[in-house]
């Protein structure tokens, strides 16, 4: 009897359920992996001429979106931006259209644009190496939500 007080004393704990992170809320983007990354969405000239020059860094699953008002060819440089990103450039549905992986920073001028000679409706950056581990690829979708 001893015993099985004993070994019904040692047994397991209940397990309580982990309390699941809260999912982002506000403009965000799931890439094909099905992560979700939260963005800051840059729509004004001045806030896409500035985009994340001189940011030291990008936290986790954080990027920056750019949407165009017109369908057009839209070239990107490096220009003090500190941290290597990857560019992703897409259509109206988010159809991935182009991709530059570990676009590095600019360490001088002239600091070469990067970009399809095709036109595009937005562009999304994120950290640099992300795109490959989140299955970014030409001809692949990216679903925006809360995106206004």
């Amino acid at each position: 009897m001893a015993l099985a007080i004993l070994t019904a004393s040692c047994g397991a704990s209940p397990r309580s359920s982990p309390t699941p992170a809260p999912a982002p809320s506000g403009p965000r983007v799931i890439l094909p992996s099905g992560a979700v990354y939260r963005v800051e969405v840059v729509r004004t000239p001045e806030e896409q001429a500035q985009g994340l020059m001189f940011r030291e860094s990008l936290p986790a699953k954080t990027g920056m979106l750019f949407p165009f008002p017109d369908r057009a060819v839209h070239k990107f440089w490096m220009k003090n931006t500190m941290i290597p990103l990857d560019m992703i450039w897409m259509d109206g549905e988010g159809r991935v259209l182009f991709v530059s992986p570990n676009t590095p920073p600019c360490k001088e001028d002239p600091c070469p644009s990067f970009g399809p000679d095709i036109p595009v409706s937005s562009v999304l950056e994120i950290g640099g190496g992300l795109a490959k581990m989140e299955k970014v690829t030409v001809g692949s979708v990216i679903r925006f939500v809360d995106v206004k």
